[in-house]
């Protein structure tokens, strides 16, 4: 893995002309915190935390995918919606 082409593509995820998707927006902090934290930990957020749930649930799908995966899948995402 790059790390430099990854910070890049966090960057540019930044400046995105357009907002993308709440389906798009969940994959991407998935994919960002599988890079920069490895698996999931912690309880899942419930009641009425359905923002938390929601992205612990995305996080959790990517539970097992190696670091630098994850982080050739953000890059690749990125580039997609630019």
């Amino acid at each position: 893995m790059n790390l430099q082409t990854f910070e890049e593509a966090v960057a540019k995820s930044k400046m995105l002309n357009e907002r993308p998707s709440n389906d798009i927006l969940l994959k991407l902090y998935a994919l960002y915190k599988q890079v920069t934290e490895g698996d999931v930990n912690g309880e899942r957020p419930g009641g009425f935390d359905f923002k938390g749930a929601a992205k612990y649930d995305a996080w959790e799908a990517e539970k097992g995918k190696s670091k630098e995966d994850a982080a050739k899948e953000y890059i690749e995402l990125v580039n997609s919606l630019i």
